[in-house]
């Protein structure tokens, strides 16, 4: 997946955003803003964008996202709970819709835990609902990119099939 697909599907997410009348607010992680960028490089986002945090520490998960210390001791940062309490924060924060939660190990350095490089949880809050993707990325060229790439993919993807919000 190259950058110019991923603004074709954030161009996708705008739109259904739009017709739908939902705000969208993103906690990013894993890909330092990047979808932030994505979906703010779409005409027309101001509408439905609110903004996003990019969570790279602890201590800014916790503060801003609301991710509690507990979870973040005994799950981790990169984890299926981290990453719904990173979504469903980042919401509440914004007032918003919906909002998603990406977290996890690009590499191609690990974070110095026994989870793997490629591991990256993707969730998407709204309404009562809540659904988390968990990537087992095992890319072995340009790690780094493609497992921030699939994780971009990933929650556009979600954002696009999701019922109606």
């Amino acid at each position: 997946m190259n950058e110019n697909k991923l603004l074709l599907l954030a161009e996708n997410v705008v739109k259904r955003l739009t017709m739908q009348q939902k705000t969208l607010a993103v906690a990013e992680s894993c890909t330092g803003g990047w979808l932030s960028k994505l979906i703010t490089d779409v005409s027309g986002a101001s509408s439905v964008y609110k903004g996003g945090i990019c969570s790279y520490s602890n201590e800014i998960k916790i503060k801003l996202l609301g991710v509690s210390e507990d979870t973040l001791r005994t799950d981790g940062a990169v984890s299926y709970s981290t990453a719904m309490q990173m979504a469903q924060g980042v919401r509440k924060a914004m007032d918003t819709d919906i909002g998603v939660g990406i977290t996890g190990i690009a590499g191609p350095l690990s974070d110095n835990t026994s989870k793997p490089v490629g591991l990256i949880y993707v969730a998407v809050s709204y309404g009562d609902t809540i659904k988390v993707v968990d990537l087992h990325n095992t890319f072995t060229e340009d790690v780094r990119l493609n497992n921030r790439l699939s994780a971009l993919e990933t929650a556009l993807n979600l954002l696009s099939s999701t019922g109606d919000f």
